[in-house]
């Protein structure tokens, strides 16, 4: 559903970009009128972006983190738009099922990629390559509703985390980006043993996740996008289940320069491994290098080439 809708705002981009050129052409305008055009057309995320970005800079005060400058923020922004557009326009309406998923072998640690909002699978395309490439086993879930509430995806990550253990007889690692770091959460806190329900992953990694809400959440209406609003009920009581030794199977990946999930801290966790990435933004942290090694770290696997995982 969300890859149509996207292919849908992609060909009416083009077709606005097209009228655009036809009108300027009979109105005699110049070239930089159309290029002005046809670029605002082509890419209506950066000044959305560019918005989100005065709003952190505004709103996303964190004493308990570096602040972002000027210049940070101004570089953060430029790979935002590219990282956005690539993977808005480009690979999710037209590549969420390109890589299809890589079955198991016994002895092999597997992967499983939870996606966050408005996202679908596509989103992962890189890893989706770079995991096949080392043989890696992996699930990367599309999931639906994509406006619901976030534990109407528990049913999925229990399945795709069912099926890499029973195939590789080891548990996999997660890896989630924003809102999928949440449904992580709520999934082993709807797991009836706690301690046999954290011995069910060997790490969770989060990227950019609003563990404790975000301040952008105020705009969304949808059921999924009121639970991330800070001191939400919904929140409170996911982290009241949780336990130390739960946090601590946590890397949680957050950013001074992220656009969505600010203050900075909402996405760590206390107890977990934070890491801070520096002048990053939001969905352009999927793919930084440091998110990448951690992982192959987890995995055993060389992070540099391709090769056989341990």
């Amino acid at each position: 559903m969300l890859a149509r809708l996207q292919q849908m705002m992609v060909a009416t981009s083009v077709v606005v970009a097209l009228a655009w050129l036809v009108w300027c052409r009979e109105a005699g305008l110049g070239p930089l009128a159309m290029a002005a055009g046809v670029a605002l057309a082509l890419l209506p995320q950066a000044p959305v972006l560019a918005l989100e970005f005065v709003l952190l800079a505004a709103f996303g005060r964190d004493a308990a983190a570096p602040r972002a400058g000027a210049a940070a923020l101004l570089r953060s922004w430029f790979g935002e738009v590219l990282a956005s557009w690539r993977v808005f326009n480009w690979h999710q309406p037209f590549f969420a099922g390109h890589e299809p998923d890589l079955p198991g072998r016994p002895g092999c640690t597997g992967v499983l990629l939870v996606h966050g909002y408005f996202c679908n699978r596509g989103v992962w395309l890189p890893w989706l390559r770079r995991l096949r490439r080392h043989r890696v086993p992996f699930q990367a879930l599309t999931l639906e509703p994509a406006f619901g509430r976030i534990d109407d995806w528990v049913p999925a990550i229990e399945a795709a985390v069912a099926a890499l253990t029973r195939q590789t007889g080891r548990p996999p690692l997660v890896v989630a980006h924003s809102m999928g770091g949440l449904a992580v959460r709520a999934w082993l806190a709807a797991q009836p043993d706690a301690a046999a329900a954290d011995a069910r992953v060997r790490r969770v990694l989060t990227i950019a996740s609003p563990h404790h809400g975000t301040w952008m959440a105020r705009f969304g209406h949808s059921p999924n996008a009121r639970q991330m609003r800070p001191g939400h009920r919904w929140l409170a009581a996911l982290a009241g289940g949780e336990s130390p030794a739960r946090r601590a199977r946590f890397t949680c990946f957050y950013g001074h320069a992220d656009n969505i999930v600010f203050p900075a801290t909402t996405a760590t966790l206390a107890g977990a491994d934070n890491r801070h990435l520096p002048a990053v933004a939001h969905v352009a942290m999927v793919q930084h290098p440091a998110v990448w090694a951690e992982a192959c770290r987890w995995l055993q696997i060389d992070a540099a080439r391709p090769g056989a995982p341990q």
